[in-house]
């Protein structure tokens, strides 16, 4: 059997492009950001689409997007792909000096924190806030800043939603084409804040339920349409009573509560 090929074949070919290919020769760290931006979410979306073949097809894109800065930083003397590996290899032992450095357990997020001056350290400014959100309350709970449970975080949505009823009753409302209500839209970030920390305390990802229950709702509404189209009724005029009846007929049907 023919042994497959490896990184070190990939790595000269990414070498072999850089000085054959005109498009690749060009390119530098700052071009080639926003491509490995789209091939991270082109990976996410063979994941969520649970597709192995086009999984396999993009992981070799984002490795592309490795290889290629790794190439880019040899040729500036900065560093190169060995010294990328070297690093991971490294930062994982660390991360798990209970198997590789006879030492104890130890919370990862616990280890960072004695070296980092800050919980906000090193976080990417471009994040998701969905995700900034998560990652900050994770490090804050890796200095011991974190409730022993979830009663905590659900109490604390509770509040703030009251905050939020407190402002929509004081008459808060839009400003007109689309500006905010700043005392409002402080609220709601403190509301959405203190959900994505019960979240994280229940064990559950916020950037990833909130993907589901958008995939739900744009896959029941989408039902809705096709229902109200069957019917002859023009959804942009039924109305909420209209519209929400259908919905109740979309959910029995597919046997939802």
């Amino acid at each position: 059997m023919q042994e497959k090929a490896g990184l070190a074949e990939s790595l000269e070919l990414m070498k072999d492009l850089r000085k054959r290919c005109d498009w690749d020769a060009a390119q530098t760290h700052e071009s080639l950001r926003p491509y490995l931006i789209e091939e991270a979410y082109e990976v996410d979306d063979a994941i969520r689409a649970g597709n192995d073949r086009l999984l396999r097809e993009e992981l070799g894109d984002l490795l592309l997007q490795v290889l290629f800065h790794s190439v880019v930083a040899e040729e500036r003397g900065a560093f190169d792909f060995g010294d990328v590996a070297e690093g991971f290899l490294a930062k994982m032992k660390s991360r798990h000096p209970h198997l590789y450095d006879g030492g104890p357990r130890q919370s990862w997020e616990g280890m960072k924190a004695k070296k980092r001056a800050s919980i906000v350290d090193g976080l990417p400014a471009d994040l998701p806030a969905l995700h900034r959100a998560f990652r900050l309350q994770d490090r804050a709970a890796g200095v011991g800043f974190d409730w022993p449970d979830a009663t905590g975080p659900a109490n604390k949505v509770e509040e703030e939603l009251a905050e939020v009823r407190a402002e929509v009753s004081a008459g808060a409302h839009a400003a007109g084409y689309g500006v905010p209500d700043p005392k409002l839209e402080e609220e709601l970030g403190d509301l959405l804040f203190s959900v994505v920390n019960l979240c994280r305390k229940l064990g559950v990802h916020p950037s990833l339920a909130l993907d589901k229950a958008n995939v739900k709702f744009a896959e029941r509404f989408r039902s809705v349409e096709s229902l109200a189209k069957a019917r002859g009724i023009d959804v942009t005029t039924a109305g909420l009573d209209v519209l929400d009846g259908l919905w109740d007929e979309v959910k029995q049907v597919n046997g939802e509560p």
